[in-house]
């Protein structure tokens, strides 16, 4: 950093400012010093920035699920917030969450120094005498508000309910389900709300068909469900079981909308290009990522403006996309 200042004419505290991003230098010297940086080869000491700034300039993510489509929505919007703060992304993925598990990723991130951590889907973390390690800030990307840290998530709820109220104001008697498996806890809060919402209107509740997400399931789903010719209306859980819902009602000559309307859930990129194309419920994941570093970055540089010791839940509400999958019933057309 000394040769640095020496060749391009400035004192060190300079130098040091420009290398930590600090506003309090002109364009024209921050030039200059770049400029003599990159003619000495000059990069810069982490460990050396660290001790004196006490941060690291990296934020942790644990997941459980890199496949996912979903939380790599979340990740890749974490990512680019991090990035447009000067921030670079570790990621940490835990196969079982169990509590163990997720204890050792938050420790193995803390250790590999960073400022904080964004934990996604936060499948264990509502349990009661659940543990976690508190030397940075935490984060938890989930849809619950069970949680002792600040948590930002989708309004699961409000998804399913509006797919619910879609189908019974076009006239329809009842809403069919094909619910997610019986461990996934986003699975379980749309079904709950599915439930509540008819039964809120008066309207019969089916027992719901499970199925674990692939479109096979809601395939396997659809040929027990359109059994009974009285079913004008499925709700699936995901936009892939809602795939499989069309190629089974497809297969039984039922046509969608006219005697079948469906309605899936996420808005994935090929639910327009369907055919029909796809009503669904659209979730901004992007934007629960945005909030989730927006809020950890807050409390990394500023914890006592941002309020560290508060517990903060926000939900971001998803959209009802109405397109071609679903009319009103046969007999009321």
């Amino acid at each position: 950093m000394a040769d640095v200042a020496e060749l391009a004419g400035v004192s060190g505290q300079t130098v040091s400012r420009v290398v930590n991003g600090n506003d309090r230098v002109t364009a024209a010297t921050r030039l200059k010093v770049e400029a003599a940086m990159r003619q000495l080869g000059y990069r810069a000491n982490i460990a050396a920035r660290a001790l004196a700034t006490g941060r690291f300039g990296t934020i942790g993510v644990v997941m459980f699920n890199l496949s996912a489509v979903l939380n790599v929505r979340i990740v890749e919007a974490v990512v680019a917030g991090a990035q447009a703060r000067g921030y670079s992304v570790s990621v940490a993925v835990v196969d079982a969450p169990t509590e163990k598990d997720v204890r050792a990723a938050v420790r193995g991130l803390t250790d590999r120094a960073v400022d904080g951590v964004i934990v996604i889907e936060a499948r264990v973390l509502d349990t009661p005498h659940l543990w976690l390690p508190e030397e940075v800030p935490l984060v938890i990307a989930d849809s619950r508000a069970a949680h002792k840290h600040p948590t930002f998530g989708m309004d699961e709820a409000a998804g399913a309910r509006a797919a619910v109220d879609h189908l019974l104001g076009l006239g329809h008697s009842t809403v069919h389900h094909v619910a997610g498996p019986a461990g996934s806890n986003p699975a379980q809060r749309r079904r709950a709300a599915w439930q509540r919402q008819l039964k809120r209107s008066g309207r019969e509740v089916p027992p719901p068909v499970v199925g674990d997400w692939s479109p096979r399931s809601g395939y396997d789903a659809a040929r027990a469900l359109l059994a009974d010719h009285g079913v004008t209306a499925v709700f699936a859980a995901n936009d892939q079981m809602a795939v499989g819902v069309l190629r089974a009602a497809a297969e039984r000559g039922l046509r969608v909308p006219e005697e079948l309307s469906v309605v899936g859930f996420d808005d994935l990129d090929f639910a327009p290009y369907l055919t029909p194309p796809l009503t669904t419920v659209r979730q901004d994941l992007e934007a629960v990522g945005r909030r989730c570093v927006g809020h950890l970055i807050e409390r990394i540089e500023a914890p006592a403006e941002s309020g560290a010791a508060e517990v903060v839940s926000r939900f971001v509400r998803p959209e009802l996309v109405v397109r071609a999958s679903t009319a009103p019933p046969p007999a009321s057309r």
